[in-house]
């Protein structure tokens, strides 16, 4: 039975990834205020907000002082305040790169000395933050922070190259609050967190960003 760390998990992806993943395995789930709603003996939820610097910190302490080691981070929190619209605003460059990017990344950091020999570690990004692809102009915020998370996994995954394994996924186009065009996703949670779930279950090339849809490479 493997422990695996999700961030982001009291809805969407991260809720239906943290309850396939109990079929065997101790969970660890994460969210703002701690309140998750699954119940399950092998699942732990925590309260977590990856823009204030002293909740990872308080975080990182519980989690060594509970003595918990993880097989699998996925670091599946994000935010999409911009999707859909045309045009940059401040805010939202802020808001966005704080949890997408800042608060990823510091925690991430954090959480290397709690992973186990082989361990893994999968960003969920979306090819909106690939450049060879992208073609329309909105979700300015979105894009650049999911193009900047890209470029920390690749350069994590080479550091980390031949001690854990990293990959970045897409996890398709899926039916969820983040973003009012997402009620027309093709996939639903549960099939998104099905596809997460089938790639976890094969070996993947370190660094890869993998698009779970497709079941394909995406571009960069």
């Amino acid at each position: 039975m493997k422990k695996i760390l999700i961030t982001g998990s009291s809805k969407g992806i991260g809720f239906a990834l943290a309850k396939k993943l109990l079929k065997n395995n101790t969970v660890y789930g994460t969210c703002r205020n701690g309140i998750i709603d699954i119940s399950n003996p092998n699942f732990k939820s925590f309260a977590l907000d990856l823009t204030n610097p002293k909740s990872i910190d308080d975080f990182e302490k519980t989690i060594k002082r509970e003595k918990i080691n993880f097989d699998l981070i996925i670091n599946n929190a994000g935010i999409g305040p911009d999707l859909d619209q045309e045009l940059p605003e401040i805010e939202t460059l802020k808001s966005t790169f704080d949890v997408n990017v800042f608060g990823t990344v510091i925690l991430t950091e954090k959480m290397l000395d709690f992973l186990n020999p082989k361990g893994k570690i999968l960003i969920i990004s979306s090819k909106m933050g690939s450049l060879n692809i992208c073609k329309l102009s909105n979700s300015v915020a979105y894009r650049m922070s999911k193009t900047a998370i890209n470029m920390y996994a690749k350069t994590l995954s080479n550091r980390l190259e031949g001690k854990f394994e990293v990959a970045i996924l897409h996890p398709g186009w899926v039916k969820t609050t983040i973003a009012k065009s997402n009620i027309n996703g093709r996939l639903t949670t549960g099939q998104s967190a099905e596809k997460i779930y089938d790639f976890l279950g094969n070996n993947f090339k370190n660094g890869i960003f993998w698009n779970v849809e497709t079941n394909s490479e995406c571009e960069w």
